[in-house]
């Protein structure tokens, strides 16, 4: 059977937001935040829930801010106990879904947080244009508050 135009088409974007995805797993493994905000696009929407006991955490929408939360998320935990691993990557069109496991340790209170997580990602044009992470955020909040004594 024939590949039709619209077939290569769709299968030229997944196939193209799949290398983006992984250009940008790439990156953040490496800790190359310029790479990152090549990656982005100059406007992202940025979706990750507000959480003021977690200083990484904040409203984003340019291409450095986004990239900057991995500089911001570094300066704030414990390198050699960060983990993140992808169990499942899904590709449809100009949309990609990571699910995996992330844990680490706070470096501000030396308290571990772990939990499950889902990133939505849009690439457009090349460019990461959304970026909506789920992940536990009352874990991570945990993590970042004092013990009182």
């Amino acid at each position: 059977m024939p590949i039709k135009p619209a077939e290569t088409t769709a299968s030229y974007v997944a196939d193209t937001t799949r290398h983006v995805v992984q250009e940008f797993l790439a990156a953040r493994m490496a800790g190359d935040v310029e790479r990152l905000v090549e990656l982005f696009a100059d406007d992202v929407d940025w979706l990750l829930a507000e959480n003021p006991a977690v200083p990484w955490i904040r409203a984003r929408s340019t291409g450095a801010e986004c990239a900057a939360q991995f500089t911001e998320l570094t300066e704030h935990t414990v390198a050699e106990d960060a983990r993140a691993s992808v169990d499942t990557f899904l590709v449809d069109g100009t949309d990609a879904v990571l699910m995996g496991h992330v844990s680490g340790t706070v470096r501000a209170t030396g308290k571990s947080y772990e939990g499950p997580f889902a990133l939505r990602l849009t690439v457009e044009e090349g460019r990461i244009t959304r970026h909506h992470l789920y992940e536990n955020s009352l874990s991570i909040a945990e993590a970042c508050t004092p013990s009182r004594t």
